[in-house]
This record gives structure tokens, C-alpha cells and sequence, in this order.
């Protein structure tokens, strides 16, 4: 019997994912990946949220990483890490390295009038700030996942968040 065949796919991150750490968590893995620019998008800061969204933008755009060789599973984690909020488009990224385009997904903001969005979204800032506490909330996640429990990030979000404000 051969091997089944396994797609690979590219998959742009420009928010929490860009971190070696939260992939790892996800993924058991860091897949191989490469600086990229998304045209035409902007990446908002949310209210409430330590995490962005993206959406499309004239004369923009957003830095940051396509990951490679993702697994359909994989690509199932990240669907289920992104939730509802989030639509999986295919977007065409140009690498900075070659200036070659390539074809990725990436997650979009769903709700394209959503009022919470505002400004600009800061990785060095999240790093320094939320990182941490970020990587114990996707940690939690993961478990739920694996018991077939998972809740919805967003949930999962607000109820970390609101029991890590609790303990302070």
C-alpha cells in the first residue's frame, strides 16, 4: 500500500502566530516559513482582544510570515484556533526574500463593520505584554481540543482572561 497522499499548504499569520512559541503549542512543530507582505489589508488592534484582525484596505498592507508545508490536520487546528471571527481566504502574499508571489490562506476579520476594531496592532508590544499569558490560554486550548471539548477561541479567550484578571 503507498502512502496517502498529504496536502501542504501555506498558511499567512500576522498576529499571535507569529510567534515561534504559540505555533509550537498548536502544531507540536514549527513548519518551515518565510517573511511575506499581504497587500491591501490593514492589521487592527481589537477592543478588548490582545490579539489583531486584518481586513482589506487600499494602499496597505501587513508584514509578516507564511508558514509552509501545513498539514490538512494542521490547517483543521487553525481553523478551530481562529474560530468564527475569522474567515480562511486565499490571498496571493509576496515573499521579501524573492519578491515572488505565492498563494496562502490567511484569516480574515469576518465582520467587516465590526466597530471594535481601531489603529494599528503591535507584535513587539504583545510579546513584551501579553505573550506569556497568551501561550497558557492556547495551551488550554489544545487540551480542550484533544478531549473533544473545545469551546470557541473567543470563549476560551474571555474565560481565561476574565480568571487571570480573578488572580490578580
Amino acid at each position: 500500500m503507498g502512502e496517502a497522499a498529504v496536502a501542504a499548504h501555506n498558511v499567512f499569520v500576522y498576529g499571535s502566530l507569529l510567534s515561534d512559541d504559540v505555533v509550537r503549542v498548536l502544531l507540536n512543530r514549527v513548519p518551515p516559513s518565510s517573511a511575506a507582505l499581504l497587500n491591501h489589508f490593514h492589521r487592527f488592534s481589537i477592543k478588548g482582544r490582545v490579539y489583531p484582525a486584518i481586513l482589506p484596505v487600499q494602499n496597505r498592507h501587513v508584514s509578516g510570515w507564511v508558514l509552509m508545508g501545513i498539514s490538512d490536520p494542521e490547517l483543521h487546528i487553525l481553523d478551530e484556533f481562529e474560530d468564527v471571527e475569522y474567515q480562511r481566504t486565499r490571498v496571493e502574499v509576496s515573499l521579501l526574500e524573492s519578491s515572488d508571489k505565492l498563494q496562502a490562506h490567511a484569516y480574515v476579520w469576518s465582520n467587516t463593520s465590526d466597530p471594535n476594531l481601531y489603529g494599528d496592532w503591535d507584535f513587539e508590544e504583545w510579546k513584551q505584554v501579553h505573550k506569556e499569558s497568551f501561550i497558557k490560554m492556547t495551551m488550554g486550548f489544545m487540551e480542550e481540543l484533544e478531549l473533544h471539548e473545545s469551546k470557541p477561541i473567543g470563549a476560551t479567550y474571555e474565560s481565561f482572561y476574565q480568571q487571570d484578571d480573578a488572580e490578580k
